[in-house]
């Protein structure tokens, strides 16, 4: 069985990118080195590059959403909207079975989508 390790974002301002996820995640890189920018987040590591064939926003953000786990979308929600992250959907309830579960999703600057979701149960 394969182990999921890391997912790299390629931008053409990874450094602003950087920046962005380190106010998001609140938390310092784990890794600088030169072009590249890294975050440990749970189990996986997040990573932040330039890439050559990458410019401007996303023109298909929906095609990969990051997620990030929270017991708090709501309140975690209202923190990232302060920081000026792009809303692309307030925080809702997909599932009447399950009133316990809400996501929250965000662009950021380069226009991925990224969600706040409450624990999987």
């Amino acid at each position: 069985m394969l182990n999921f390790n890391s997912l790299m974002l390629s931008s053409e301002k990874p450094k602003e990118l950087a920046e962005f996820y380190a106010k998001i995640l609140d938390k310092k890189p784990d890794m600088e080195d030169n072009n590249y920018t890294g975050f440990l987040i749970g189990n996986s590591f997040l990573s932040i590059g330039g890439h050559d064939k990458v410019k401007g926003k996303s023109t298909n953000p929906e095609r990969m959403i990051m997620f990030f786990e929270t017991k708090d979308v709501k309140g975690d929600f209202d923190r990232i909207k302060s920081l000026g992250a792009e809303v692309v959907a307030e925080p809702y309830n997909p599932s009447p079975e399950n009133d316990k579960f809400w996501l929250a999703t965000f662009a950021d600057l380069d226009g991925n989508y990224f969600q706040l979701a409450s624990p999987w149960q």
